[in-house]
């Protein structure tokens, strides 16, 4: 028993010590030395168990030193444990930013604000009058901000409100820095931008530079041939008479007789394509591209979100000045002096006017940097004749221009029926180059409106045509609650003093109630007379009946935005004749598919379990011109439309149309994407 035992020192002076607590073990050199006296504790040995030995194995325990702490991190067991957790941290970041690549890579580019809504336009003299002067203002506009908001829409395009002398309605630019007084202050325009901003919207303002007002300050030095001003517009010699002018060739200006105007001053002629009172810039002249870029400059630094650039096909002119051909080459030329009798191959689209407009987006591309604050550039081309011209103004795969030009084909059309509705869609999109956004315009400030060019009774269904199809819907003020042109014997003398040539009932003000002068003023008179149907045809009243014309807009655009299908996905025809049109919006991995039926004829019925292969053979209505028939179940074999009536069906199905074989060649898509049920979100990769 006593050979097993192995001796522990004790001292004498009572027992195990535990300097666990102490912060020095060592002794004091000091107390050891000076005690030389001190008698040193004596030792002896005793017999241990060594089972007792195992049983004071150190343990952790609180407060430990950092000797004994370290001890038991070198242990094996902990070292693993960590690295083990070390790696697995190292993994699973590298698979989350693998992921996160992966997302962002497969990720399709999201709709910027300028295609996810709908874009509302506004003739500002006519939308709202805030200080009782007949006029509608800047004031006006703001105090009006909520009913866009009601229409679920978030850009706004206001047309121009520059100070003008107000020939051609306010399009011959006195000054391109300042407000005309009739709309308010500069102080009015920031604040109505800020209202903008604030609840979320995006503002659009026109820009035209063509030409100026013969008031502007660079026509009056250039008249006077003052420096560099002397060449920025564009000036020939031609004969004067005693009282006639001969001028230097046979061009016409849009509203009719010589493009060139005599001036007393410079006793040269000046080239105008609109009005005498509005003189073209000459854009050969890199001073007045100049001037051009720093109006830009000016009004993107306000903090506007983009322009719509009009007349632009006529930037330059040829500097040959050769007659431009006759349209009847056996018409006497000296009769010669409205603008549809000559072809104009020298005044419009001349080599380098694509240049130019690339040049203004460049600039704007500068102030699109900032994360959500991209600058949008629209353009007026239209070109009806040459579809090919229009599209130009896309730009090209490598070089940008505008986001889109406006497209007028649903305004240009002839007549009205399903195969025309079909033709004017179908122009756009087969000649639309790839990877572009297309647009509808159905209203305008220069066209009759929808009620009074096709009818009444196709107000709603032109709405569910402009607001389902793929692209930025354009909305001119007052289509959503279907107001009419005013009749044009209620149109005096008095209202176009400011230029008789230009047509003025479709801009009447907008009807905003039952009251006198129909809520848009207070004053006694208004700018133009209101139409006589506004207190049938106004936004209260239509915003309490259910089955308006405002409360279909406002239904239309809630779809749009919520559904996927409608907003980004694929667009296949299904079917055209006399009477209607029938289209689909559908999106790969989504097995809900939306179809349009819209009546642009008389009442007709349809079997489209014949014209598409596997169709359910019943869908239910999600929304219709009428609304009592919203959630009811259709037979597809016998779709039955009245006049003017549009129907958006919704049905599922494993195969969309876009996918069969029977379709290739009718089916467009433009900012293609994927949805993915599993992970609730849209990849490119189908």
């Amino acid at each position: 028993e006593e050979a097993k035992s192995s001796p522990m020192e004790l001292s004498e002076k009572g027992g195990v010590e535990n300097n666990g607590f102490v912060q020095n073990e060592a002794f004091d050199d000091k107390d050891t030395g000076t005690s030389s006296q001190e008698e040193i504790p004596k030792t002896c040995s005793i017999p241990v168990d060594p089972v007792a030995t195992e049983e004071l194995v150190l343990k952790p325990y609180a407060g430990m030193p950092k000797e004994v702490l370290l001890k038991f991190s070198s242990q094996a067991r902990y070292r693993v444990t960590r690295e083990i957790l070390f790696w697995l941290i190292i993994a699973a970041s590298v698979v989350l930013v693998c992921a996160t690549i992966a997302i962002i890579a497969l990720s399709p580019k999201c709709l910027d604000w300028w295609q996810a809504s709908p874009i509302y336009q506004i003739y500002p003299r006519s939308f709202k009058d805030s200080n009782m002067d007949g006029n509608g203002d800047l004031k006006g506009i703001q105090e009006k901000l909520d009913h866009i908001m009601y229409l679920n829409i978030k850009t706004i395009w206001i047309t121009s409100f520059y100070k003008s002398p107000l020939k051609d309605l306010g399009y011959g630019v006195e000054d391109f820095y300042d407000i005309d007084p009739m709309f308010g202050s500069m102080g009015d325009f920031e604040d109505l931008l800020a209202a903008i901003h604030d609840r979320g919207l995006k503002v659009i303002m026109d820009l035209i530079p063509n030409h100026t007002s013969d008031k502007h300050p660079w026509f009056q030095l250039s008249r006077n041939r003052t420096g560099k001003y002397t060449d920025y517009y564009i000036w020939e010699d031609c004969g004067a008479a005693a009282a006639s002018v001969k001028p230097p060739n046979n061009w016409v200006s849009i509203f009719g007789n010589s493009s060139w105007q005599f001036d007393d001053v410079r006793k040269q002629c000046y080239f105008h394509q609109f009005g005498k009172e509005q003189p073209d810039l000459n854009f050969r002249n890199l001073a007045v591209q100049q001037e051009i870029h720093d109006i830009i400059k000016f009004w993107l630094g306000k903090g506007i979100d983009g322009f719509s650039f009009s007349a632009v096909k006529y930037l330059l002119e040829a500097t040959h000045l050769r007659d431009e051909p006759q349209v009847n080459k056996s018409q006497n030329p000296v009769i010669i002096t409205d603008y549809s009798q000559l072809y104009h191959d020298y005044t419009t689209t001349q080599v380098g006017m694509h240049d130019i407009i690339r040049s203004f987006r460049q600039t704007m591309n500068k102030f699109s940097s900032e994360p959500g604050r991209y600058r949008f550039m629209g353009s007026d081309s239209d070109e009806k004749e040459d579809i090919e011209a229009t599209m130009m103004f896309y730009g090209t795969t490598f070089i940008q221009e505008v986001d889109f030009p406006f497209n007028f084909n649903l305004i240009n059309m002839k007549n009205l029926s399903g195969n025309s509705i079909f033709e004017a869609v179908n122009l756009w999109m087969k000649n639309m180059p790839a990877g572009k956004w297309p647009n509808w315009v159905v209203g305008s400030p220069n066209s009759a409106r929808v009620s009074s060019r096709l009818g009444k009774e196709y107000v709603n269904v032109i709405n569910m045509l402009l607001l389902t199809l793929p692209g930025t819907p354009v909305t001119y003020y007052g289509e959503e609650i279907g107001m009419e042109n005013i009749a044009s014997e209620n149109v005096s003398e008095e209202h176009t003093k400011f230029d008789p040539v230009v047509v003025v009932p479709e801009k009447s003000p907008m009807q905003w109630d039952g009251k006198v002068n129909a809520g848009f003023t207070e004053g006694n008179s208004s700018w133009l007379p209101v139409n006589s149907n506004y207190q049938s045809v106004n936004v209260e009243i239509q915003m309490t009946w259910s089955n308006s014309t405002l409360n279909l807009y406002r239904e239309l655009t809630l779809l749009r935005s919520n559904e996927l299908p409608i907003s980004r996905g694929w667009m296949c025809y299904i079917w055209n004749d006399r009477n209607v049109f029938v289209y689909v919006r559908e999106l790969d991995g989504l097995d809900r598919i939306f179809m349009m039926v819209l009546n642009f004829g008389e009442e007709s019925t349809i079997d489209l379990q014949a014209i598409v292969p596997g169709l359910p053979s019943e869908a239910t209505v999600r929304l219709s011109t009428n609304f009592s028939n919203a959630g009811k179940a259709v037979s597809t074999k016998q779709i039955k439309t009245e006049m003017g009536e549009g129907l958006i069906l919704v049905y599922k199905t494993a195969k969309p149309v876009h996918t069969m074989e029977a379709f290739q060649g009718k089916c467009f898509v433009a900012e293609k994407a994927c949805y993915s049920s599993a992970f609730n979100l849209l990849y490119m990769s189908c």
